[in-house]
């Protein structure tokens, strides 16, 4: 699944659409994880594209009479394609931006898990981005916030940080390595890392999200940004998908371990 800096990098790439106007707007297939709303043929005609943020791994895509609210998914990946460029099985979505050379915002999601979602609301008072926690590089997160935050929670810590509600975007890739940064192992109850140690957690996350961003994210499966090109954060990877690799620290092999049906990688003794 893209994480944060995937989605980041996603949202930077389509920044030279801004102020640009919405000729044709094609969906092929609307069963995404929610249908789209293929008013949007009609509703985006001629509207001038305001803005582009990010709230998580949303993107949100401001118009001046509304917002499309962009996840995508286990597998989606959004492009900017050309006129001419031949469609693919699973591109579902082309937002045309006629007086760009017609440049393609193109959608294209296999497993269909990710959503293109159209709000004429504050996209922030949306059911799925009302109630999400602090971004990870704001100073809303910090040592004391996540600290009160796990006081109370008996799950693992690396559960506790990809809860959406706790911290927004720090998935799995980016979990796992910031743990190892930090020295904590994954699998310990949250409940029990202690000030300190949270302190180090934060600095690890934040610096591991910032690294995977300046470095095009990680492309571990099929992860591309929007010119088709992959990241290389995943070269730098110190524990995720490095089972039974020595650690670069002590040269003891990398365990990996399921936590909530995901697999998490460590070193058995830098991590305590």
């Amino acid at each position: 699944m893209p994480e944060l800096p995937e989605v980041e990098i996603t949202r930077l790439g389509l920044e030279p659409l801004i102020n640009y106007k919405i000729s044709e707007v094609v969906i092929r297939n609307s069963s995404l994880r929610w249908p789209v709303n293929k008013s949007l043929q009609k509703i985006l005609i001629g509207m001038k594209l305001i803005s582009l943020k990010r709230r998580g791994k949303y993107i949100l895509a401001e118009f001046p009479n509304g917002t499309l609210i962009i996840h995508l998914g286990m597998s989606g990946n959004i492009c900017i394609a050309s006129k001419d460029r031949e469609i693919k099985k699973h591109d579902h979505i082309d937002i045309i931006f006629g007086n760009v050379e017609h440049k393609i915002l193109r959608y294209n999601d296999p497993r269909r898990f990710g959503c293109v979602l159209w709000t004429d609301e504050n996209p922030l008072d949306h059911k799925l981005l009302k109630n999400l926690g602090p971004e990870p590089l704001s100073s809303d997160f910090d040592a004391d916030y996540l600290f009160q935050k796990l006081r109370k929670k008996t799950v693992s810590i690396k559960n506790a940080i990809m809860n959406g509600h706790v911290v927004v975007g720090v998935g799995n890739i980016y979990a796992s390595e910031a743990l190892f940064h930090s020295k904590i192992r994954p699998q310990r109850e949250a409940y029990k890392v202690t000030t300190n140690e949270v302190n180090n957690l934060v600095t690890a996350i934040k610096d591991t999200i910032e690294k995977a961003i300046l470095k095009g994210g990680s492309s571990i499966k099929n992860f591309f940004d929007i010119n088709g090109k992959n990241g290389y954060f995943q070269n730098e990877h110190q524990v995720y998908g490095r089972k039974d690799k020595p650690c670069i620290l002590c040269k003891n092999p990398i365990q990996q371990i399921t936590l909530g049906q995901r697999s998490s990688f460590y070193c058995n003794c830098c991590q305590k």
